[in-house]
C-alpha cells in the first residue's frame, strides 16, 4: 500500500504541494508548537507528544514511496512514524509518516519569529478543509503563541505564500489576536 505522510501545518493547504488523495484525519497523543533552532533565522511549526491532546490534519499519499522531494521541502525535520496514532477511513491502513523537529536542535531562546506569509497559508488550508472552526482549532492546539509574528504581508518571505483577501486577512488577524500572540512590524 502507498505510504502517507500526516500534514498539520501547510501541508493542510493542498496548494503547498503536488501530492494528491488527501484526506482528513486526526493524531492522537500529540500538539503542535513553535520551535526554534539554531540552525534558522526563523521560527517553524512541530509536533510533540502530548498524552491525551489530539489535532486535525491532512493524509497525502506518496506514490512509490518516493520521499526524496518532501524530504527535501521539510529540511530541518526528520520523518516520524505514527501509523498507529493517526485516526482515518483507510483500509486497510497505510504506513503513516508525520514531519517533526528533532528536540535535541530546539532552542526555544533564540529571538525567532513566526513567518505571518507562513501562518497565512496554514490557516486558510486549515479554513478550507475543516472550516472556519478547524482554523480556530488550530490555534487552540499549538503551543508557542508567546513567539512573536514577523508581518511580511506586503513582501513575503514564505515561499509558497499565498495571496489572501481582505477578509481572509481580517479573520487571520482575528485568531491570531485570540489567541494572545503578537504581530511586529516586518521586513523581508
Amino acid at each position: 500500500m502507498t505510504p502517507h505522510f500526516f500534514g498539520f501545518g501547510s501541508l493542510v493547504n493542498t496548494a503547498t504541494h503536488i501530492y494528491g488523495n488527501t484526506r482528513p484525519a486526526r493524531l492522537e497523543g500529540w500538539r503542535r508548537t513553535w520551535v526554534q533552532t539554531p540552525d534558522r533565522p526563523l521560527a517553524f511549526l512541530s509536533v510533540r507528544p502530548a498524552a491525551g491532546h489530539v489535532i486535525e490534519g491532512l493524509l497525502a499519499a506518496v506514490p512509490n514511496g518516493d520521499w526524496a522531494a518532501l524530504d527535501e521541502r521539510e529540511t530541518g525535520y526528520v520523518r516520524v512514524d505514527v501509523s498507529a496514532q493517526v485516526a482515518h477511513d483507510m483500509m486497510p491502513a497505510p504506513q503513516i509518516s508525520l514531519y517533526q523537529v528533532p528536540e535535541d536542535t530546539q532552542d526555544n531562546t533564540a529571538g525567532q519569529a513566526i513567518l505571518l506569509s507562513y501562518l497565512d497559508v496554514v490557516l486558510r488550508g486549515y479554513t478550507q478543509v475543516f472550516g472556519e472552526g478547524g482554523a480556530r482549532a488550530f490555534m487552540a492546539t499549538t503551543d508557542g503563541w508567546d513567539t512573536p509574528i514577523l508581518d511580511d504581508r506586503a513582501t513575503p518571505r514564505y515561499p509558497r505564500h499565498q495571496e489572501m483577501s481582505p477578509a481572509e486577512q481580517a479573520f487571520h488577524d482575528g485568531l491570531i489576536a485570540d489567541a494572545g500572540a503578537r504581530i511586529m512590524a516586518g521586513s523581508a
